[in-house]
């Protein structure tokens, strides 16, 4: 008999959120809302930490199964199942994880400087932004820099009509936005609105509804 605690279908980590998702649900909604905005977005830690515990655990009883001589041939059809099961989440988590990472590195200097957005990254992920932030700044000063008048060797200038120096994430881009609930009005950057009722899907700029999905009313798709 499989130990206690080992499970054959999807993974069932207990309460589900507001919208009624699973954790698992939850994890590819934000494992798609991460890969599809421009910006980057709150870290799930403990979700995160949740289902990797899991994964631990379910790994163990596969383990148990495995070693003993006495496990029928169900119990081990039952342990591929789980098997396929964890590789699929950990497929999903790593791909997380890499989105996340590209976006630190492409926007370092731009995370460094904004303490709103340091706020929705984890502690490693700070630290791995500074050091990137870092190499760049020494790259940029030895190959090209140092060779400038004082006026013109800084990365942090902001002249007049010309697009900063730190590139940062376009909020102008579009994306398209699954209504979860119904939501309140959009504004466009036009100056009109958009009704999102439930299950609506639209396409709009990210801006208009960086906090709809921040409160999770919406999914990117």
């Amino acid at each position: 008999m499989a130990p206690a605690g080992i499970q054959a279908g999807p993974f069932d980590l207990g309460a589900s959120s507001a919208q009624g998702a699973s954790p698992i649900q939850q994890l590819i909604r934000h494992w798609m809302n991460e890969r599809h905005a421009p910006d980057i977005l709150p870290i799930q830690e403990q979700l995160l930490a949740s289902i990797l515990d899991h994964i631990r655990r379910q790994s163990e009883a596969v383990q148990l199964i495995r070693s003993d001589p006495g496990a029928s041939q169900e119990e081990h059809f039952r342990i591929v199942l789980v098997q396929t099961e964890i590789e699929r989440i950990k497929f999903i988590v790593r791909s997380y994880l890499r989105t996340r990472l590209f976006k630190i590195e492409k926007y370092a200097r731009y995370i460094v400087s904004n303490v709103d957005i340091q706020t929705r990254i984890s502690a490693s992920e700070r630290t791995y932004a500074s050091k990137q932030a870092r190499i760049l700044d020494n790259h940029f000063w030895v190959t090209v820099l140092q060779s400038l008048p004082e006026a013109q060797s800084h990365l942090d200038d902001t002249p007049i009509f010309m697009p900063p120096m730190v590139t940062e994430p376009d909020k102008s881009r579009a994306v398209f936005v699954h209504a979860l609930k119904q939501c309140p009005p959009v504004i466009l950057p036009d100056g009109s609105s958009l009704e999102m009722a439930k299950d609506h899907i639209s396409l709009v700029p990210f801006s208009a509804v960086e906090n709809l999905i921040l409160r999770e009313e919406v999914e990117l798709v």
